[in-house]
C-alpha cells in the first residue's frame, strides 16, 4: 500500500512557479523539488528568499533534505539547487537528457566552460529508475516534449510532472522550445493519464485559468483524463498536436528565458567569472530581416 509522504508547496508568484518540500513522515528525509533563486532581471541581482524559507520550513519540521530534484532545465526561473546543496550536502538530480539540453545550448551561447556529460548534476536520472526518500518508494518518468529532457518523480502516491501538464483548466505545457515536440508531449502526458486515476498528480506551476480566481497546482490523474482542455479523453495525437502547434506560435519567449537557460544547464551555477571578476549573463542578438548587418558594426 502507497505511503502518503508529506508535501508542502511553495509558490512563487512572480514566475508562477510551484516547488515543493517532499518527507518521508516516519524517516525525516526529504527531497525539495524544483526551487527557485530570486532573481531580479532588470537589476541583475539575485536573492536566496525563497530556498531560504524552505529550507527554514524543513529545519522547523526536522527533515533532512538529501535531494534537490530538477524536472528539467527551467525557462521561466533560475534554480536554487546549488544553494539547498551548500547549505544541506543534498544531491542535485536532473534527468539524463539534460545532456541533449547542454548540446543544444552550447553553441548559442557560446558557452565554451560548459561540459555535455551532465557532469555539473550530482545524479542523472534514467526512465524506471528507483530510488528511496528515506523508506518511500520514488520512481522516474521520462516526459519529454515540453523539452528533450523532461522527467517527472512518482513518490509513493504522488507525482511531480514538472512543466508537463498544468491544471485541467489550463491545459498543457509549450512544445516550441529548441528540441520540444508536441507528439512526444502527447505520448508523455498519456503515460502520466494511464497511472491508477486517484494518483495525485502536482503541477510546477499555475497561471489562473479564464474563471479561477485562486492558484492551484494540485489535480488528480482521473481529474486529467476528464477535464483536461487540451488532451481529456477522447483528443486524438493529431488534435493535439495541431492545437498544440498554433497555440505555441502566438506564444512570446518567457521573460527569464535566456539568464534561466544558462544557469539551468550549469546545474544552477552562473558562467564563469570575466577578468574583472563579475559574471555576466549573455543574450544572443539576432536581426530581423531586412535589417542592414553593418550599420551596427561599425
Amino acid at each position: 500500500m502507497a505511503k502518503h509522504p508529506v508535501i508542502r508547496a511553495f509558490f512563487d508568484e512572480p514566475t508562477n512557479t510551484v516547488s515543493y518540500l517532499v518527507a518521508d513522515p516516519t524517516t525525516k528525509k526529504a527531497a525539495i523539488i524544483d526551487p527557485v533563486l530570486d532573481y531580479d532581471h532588470n537589476a541583475g541581482t539575485v536573492d536566496t528568499r525563497s530556498v531560504e524559507a524552505m529550507l527554514k520550513a524543513a529545519d522547523e519540521a526536522g527533515y533532512n533534505v538529501e535531494w534537490a530534484l530538477e524536472t528539467h532545465a527551467h525557462a521561466d526561473h533560475l534554480s536554487g539547487a546549488p544553494y539547498i546543496k551548500a547549505k544541506t550536502g543534498a544531491k542535485i538530480g536532473i534527468g539524463e537528457h539534460i545532456k541533449d539540453v547542454q548540446r543544444i545550448f552550447r553553441p548559442i551561447f557560446n558557452a565554451t566552460d560548459l561540459v555535455t556529460d551532465g557532469s555539473d548534476f550530482d545524479h542523472l536520472f534514467k526512465h524506471g529508475e528507483r530510488f528511496k526518500i528515506g523508506a518511500m518508494d520514488a520512481e522516474v518518468l521520462y516526459t519529454p516534449g515540453h523539452t528533450p529532457a523532461d522527467i517527472s518523480y512518482k513518490i509513493e502516491d504522488a507525482v511531480f510532472v514538472g512543466d508537463t501538464l498544468f491544471m485541467p483548466d489550463y491545459g498543457t505545457a509549450r512544445a516550441d522550445f529548441p528540441g520540444g515536440d508536441a507528439h512526444r508531449l502527447y505520448r508523455s502526458i498519456k503515460r502520466l493519464q494511464a497511472l491508477p486515476p486517484e494518483t495525485r498528480l502536482f503541477m510546477c506551476h499555475d497561471y489562473k485559468a479564464p474563471g479561477r480566481d485562486r492558484f492551484a497546482w494540485e489535480t488528480t490523474v482521473q481529474d486529467q483524463r476528464d477535464k483536461n482542455v487540451h488532451v481529456r479523453n477522447g483528443v486524438t495525437e493529431e488534435e493535439f498536436v495541431a492545437m498544440r502547434s498554433a497555440r505555441d506560435a502566438t506564444l512570446s519567449a518567457p521573460r527569464l528565458l535566456l539568464p534561466s537557460i544558462q544557469v539551468n544547464i550549469r546545474a544552477g551555477k552562473f558562467p564563469p567569472k570575466e577578468t574583472n571578476g563579475v559574471r555576466y549573463l549573455l543574450i544572443p542578438v539576432k536581426l530581423k530581416d531586412g535589417v542592414t548587418v553593418g550599420a551596427f558594426d561599425s
